[in-house]
């Protein structure tokens, strides 16, 4: 057995009664549940229908994002998060580049190491060596002024943790930005790069050995391991290409807003609903949200 899940953007409107029972009677599905009215729906098929991916793209031209998962331990232990364009909807590197005046520079690096194209680790050396003599007090600055939370976050943890869950931020940027960010929403834990600070002001280099897509993997199997619970029972997402190893390893691995080359390699895409659409990919409704 399968779920199908449908979500939209909150407040969109795109999600329509008539829209999900046409697919539930094309498919042959099972009854039909709201999750949260116009916003999430879900419905039982006994296979994976063979036009999956052309009905996907059919109902990404609405406004409609769509997943197929088993039905069979979709509720995870545990969250495993990237931080940049994921839990906030900046990449903390671009924000400090944009303050040492180095931005358009920079962001560039980022979208291609992002994408895929360039080596994470060299990519990260080069934008952090870009940086190098910018004032250490800068963090700070940017942290209240720039960075904003992914809608849906707070409540995508406090409803996981109020159900016994674990929640691990884990970040190809800097312990200077994730400790924050961590504390901010409720992260059980958190680990990332850290930026060498020389007299107060950045001297340029990242700290060894640099967390990148392995390290990321290495994080769910260590804290798997630790918490005696399997990769099956946690969700993981992320948007770019150093989050693929966990994506991929993870129960549930979801490519949120996530870089064209990133989506196209996994089988959970949300590209219009904000972070509860984890809470609804597990089957949870907005009844059962906690601090919202």
């Amino acid at each position: 057995m399968h779920i199908v899940t449908l979500l939209a953007a909150p407040g969109s409107g795109a999600l329509t009664g008539p829209t999900v029972e046409a697919l539930r009677n094309a498919w042959g599905g099972g009854t039909a549940r709201w999750l949260c009215i116009d916003e999430a729906a879900e419905f039982p098929v006994e296979t994976v229908p063979s036009n999956q991916w052309e009905v996907w793209r059919e109902l990404q031209d609405l406004g409609i994002d769509m997943a197929v998962q088993p039905a069979e331990n979709r509720r995870k232990k545990m969250l495993l998060a990237d931080m940049d364009s994921t839990m906030i909807q900046q990449e903390c590197i671009d924000e400090l580049a944009a303050e040492a005046g180095v931005g358009p520079r920079v962001a560039e690096i980022t979208a291609r190491a992002m994408n895929g194209e360039l080596d994470f680790e060299g990519a990260l050396k080069e934008r952090v060596g870009l940086l190098k003599g910018l004032p250490e007090s800068v963090i700070a600055k940017v942290l209240a002024e720039r960075i904003t939370f992914m809608p849906g976050g707070r409540v995508l943890l406090a409803t996981m943790k109020a159900n016994g869950g674990y929640a691990v931020l884990v970040s190809g940027g800097f312990t200077a930005f994730t400790a924050k960010v961590a504390t901010e929403l409720g992260f059980d834990e958190n680990r990332a790069n850290t930026l060498n600070v020389e007299n107060g002001v950045l001297s340029g280099t990242v700290g060894m050995p640099i967390l990148g897509r392995e390290a990321k993997v290495q994080a769910l199997e260590e804290i798997t391991a630790r918490l005696g619970i399997s990769e099956a029972d946690v969700i993981a997402v992320g948007d770019g290409a150093n989050d693929l190893g966990m994506l991929g390893r993870a129960g549930a691995g979801v490519a949120l807003h996530a870089k064209p080359s990133v989506a196209a390699q996994c089988d959970l895409r949300i590209n219009f609903g904000d972070l509860t659409a984890l809470l609804y990919l597990q089957g949870y409704s907005v009844s059962e949200f906690a601090g919202a």
